[in-house]
């Protein structure tokens, strides 16, 4: 094997991995290692001045491959790649050591076995750069077309979007009518702009585009196909239409969470949900009405089905605003409705924070609970009386009898499996899509051209549910438009002369990525690529040992296990 120049560059990360790890014990330990040229420590490998400095080692010491031991590549793998090719250094030929995640957050309490368990992940790395090689992007045609489904606030200005890019939209929805949650109400905060006339609006604009065709009771049945050429099936009122497109954005919003009978004393009369109850302040005239009854109290029992120590853990964020919202409205309505705010603590972020301080100087009480000590419901003496203990008044217990309760309900993911299916996307412990990263690529799924939008993939109002759709469309059209697009190269192969079709390779694919093809008289397995993800599934279920994952070689694997097990002295 020919000489390298390798350059090692062990960062800080601010004090993360450097108050743990002896980092300077580590760049001393790897500076002798064979084929190493540089080796350094930064305070932080992902500024730009360390870059800088990177890039000038690549060009003058003609380096040939790089390890950067810092955080999870999560973050930063394609911050270094793109580094190194600036530079002129194929993005492949760097490697990636998680020092943070896997090293200093992990062994906090042995500062000296976190040294030396970076001294051998770090020399592992220099293995695995020792065989790496230049790979080049697998590149794709792309259909210029797109398929979003759902027809809420995000599908429709996602749809909108993409046709004024130029892009033909297919945009489906399941059930018969399009805008979602919002075209339920009359007014939405902090704007106090109509939803349905927001809505239909909308779907004028999308109804008279010629480059959006929208498809109302249709789902998704079955997809095939390549990012950027995907062939995809959806049935329509029965009947089943073959698509074409090169990229998808799922934005099927969210349904409210049901209590279950007896929650907070649900199932009682006047005990309602948060939208019940906004769409009967929206419907009533000259005060606040339920059953034909003037409402003169009113409580209002926040965080239910969120913020649970079993069940939904989450917070659904919009549930606070939403809720002193409509309060205010009521008020408008009443001025003298009495209203009680009994919650466990109250998120009107950013400029919402006018709601909270227009509620309370109109006259709203806030009760403050513990979760360990939640709010009871019942009804005595023909009256609903919440019962609570007051944090706000040393613990205080509180009989609050009303009129009405309103159940503060937030977002639950709708129920998709045959979506998930199709699409085999990823969700989070919370249930809703779960997006690559949450900062560095919102929107973007494993599924490479499918994207994720709205409140799909987690609680949103609607203004956040619009740019996340925004965002979506951005991303369809920077993969389509161009006409072409190129994909991770780090893919399996198969040695044509090990392999003896089993179809094991195929059993343990997710994606399908494997096909059966003729190869010197006799049947092998081949890769269809641009499905392949990398995962490395199929290379232990080949009983041949015919399979290696691109830049992942077994031999590389080797290597890298015998640097974890070297002992120097």
């Amino acid at each position: 094997m020919s000489k390298r120049r390798i350059g090692v560059y062990i960062c800080h990360c601010g004090g993360n991995i450097s108050d743990y790890v002896d980092v300077e014990k580590v760049r001393r330990a790897v500076e002798e290692e064979g084929d190493v040229v540089v080796a350094k420590t930064t305070l932080f490998a992902c500024s730009d001045s360390a870059q800088q400095e990177m890039m000038e080692d690549i060009r003058e010491k003609g380096l040939d491959a790089i390890v950067i031991a810092s955080c999870s590549p999560k973050l930063h793998l394609f911050t270094f790649r793109s580094m190194a090719q600036r530079a002129g250094l194929n993005p492949y030929q760097y490697v990636h050591v998680n020092l943070r995640e896997q090293d200093s957050w992990t062994h906090t309490d042995d500062p000296e076995g976190a040294t030396e368990k970076a001294i051998k992940l770090v020399r592992a790395g220099i293995r695995k750069a020792r065989l790496s090689r230049p790979l080049q992007p697998l590149r794709v045609q792309t259909e210029r077309a797109a398929l979003i489904i759902g027809g809420g606030i995000s599908g429709l200005r996602a749809a909108l979007a993409l046709a004024d890019m130029g892009i033909h939209v297919f945009l489906i929805e399941k059930s018969e009518s399009l805008g979602g949650w919002v075209a339920r109400f009359k007014s939405l905060y902090p704007s106090n702009r109509d939803g349905q006339e927001l809505i239909n609006s909308l779907v004028e604009r999308a109804r008279g585009n010629e480059r959006i065709t929208i498809f109302t009771e249709a789902s998704l049945v079955e997809k095939s196909g390549v990012v950027g050429d995907f062939k995809v099936k959806i049935k329509v009122k029965g009947e089943e239409l073959t698509l074409k497109v090169g990229a998808i954005i799922v934005s099927t919003g969210f349904e409210e969470y049901s209590p279950s009978e007896g929650e907070f004393g649900y199932g009682l009369e006047g005990v309602v949900t948060l939208s019940a109850f906004k769409a009967m302040v929206e419907n009533s005239r000259g005060s606040v009405k339920f059953n034909g009854k003037e409402v003169s109290s009113v409580a209002y029992i926040y965080c239910v089905g969120s913020r649970q120590n079993e069940g939904n853990t989450y917070c659904s964020r919009y549930c606070c605003n939403a809720t002193l919202h409509t309060a205010l409205m009521a008020s408008e309505l009443s001025p003298s409705l009495r209203q009680f705010h009994i919650y466990r603590d109250i998120r009107t972020y950013g400029k919402n924070e006018l709601l909270y301080e227009s509620a309370s100087k109109k006259g709203s009480v806030f009760v403050k609970y513990s979760p360990e000590a939640p709010p009871s419901v019942v009804r005595e003496n023909g009256r609903l009386v919440v019962k609570v203990r007051d944090l706000l008044t040393d613990g205080e217990e509180l009989e609050i009898p009303v009129d009405l309760v309103v159940l503060v309900t937030g977002m639950v993911p709708p129920q998709e499996r045959e979506l998930l299916e199709v699409l085999k996307l990823p969700v989070g412990r919370d249930g809703f899509f779960n997006e690559i990263h949450p900062k560095l690529r919102p929107v973007e799924t494993v599924i490479d051209g499918v994207f994720i939008a709205g409140a799909a993939q987690g609680p949103k109002n609607s203004y956040e549910a619009v740019a996340s759709a925004l965002a979506a469309s951005a991303k369809v059209a920077g993969l389509v438009l161009k006409g072409y697009a190129e994909l991770e190269p780090q893919v399996a192969s198969v040695d044509e002369e090990k392999c003896e079709w089993c179809g094991k390779c195929l059993e343990a694919c997710p994606y399908s990525a494997f096909e059966r093809v003729e190869y010197r008289g006799k049947e092998v397995a081949r890769v269809i690529e641009a499905l392949c993800k990398g995962c490395g599934g199929c290379v232990p279920a080949c009983p041949a040992d015919a399979i290696d994952v691109k830049g992942y070689e077994d031999v590389a694997i080797r290597e890298m296990i015998d640097g974890l097990l070297e002992e120097k002295k």
